[in-house]
């Protein structure tokens, strides 16, 4: 595991948003299951992932499994809000400088990404 995989799993443990910026890459891509285009840079990327943070980080949140290669890690996730368990997955891959340079996140069953999509534009509308 890299040094960036470590920090994103401890921000997201410990919703420690303000380290957010210092772990992202400044072109740094973010693919949202729900949102149709990437997201591009910084201030988007974390805008989206303190929102997501937010929606999912709930004590049932837990990584279940992962998959790493040079300089990527696929962290699988399970999950429940509002009685519906949700699995996912996060692609983190990272640079040299290991600062986050793309993140994908998939979502099932299609609920769960519904309820994600509704707690998620609600918390990025506040």
């Amino acid at each position: 595991m890299s040094k960036a995989c470590d920090e994103w799993r401890r921000i997201a443990e410990a919703h420690d948003l303000e380290a957010l910026d210092g772990l992202l890459a400044d072109d740094v891509v973010f693919h949202s299951p729900v949102v149709h285009t990437p997201q591009r840079g910084r201030p988007l990327t974390t805008m989206y992932l303190a929102a997501a943070i937010g929606v999912l980080g709930n004590d049932s949140f837990r990584y279940v499994r992962e998959l790493s290669g040079a300089n990527e890690t696929f962290l699988e996730f399970e999950v429940t809000i509002d009685g519906i368990e949700i699995n996912g997955i996060d692609l983190l891959r990272w640079n040299d400088q290991d600062r986050i340079v793309e993140f994908k996140v998939w979502l099932r069953p299609l609920k769960a990404m519904n309820l994600v999509r509704e707690k998620m534009a609600a918390a990025l509308r506040s």
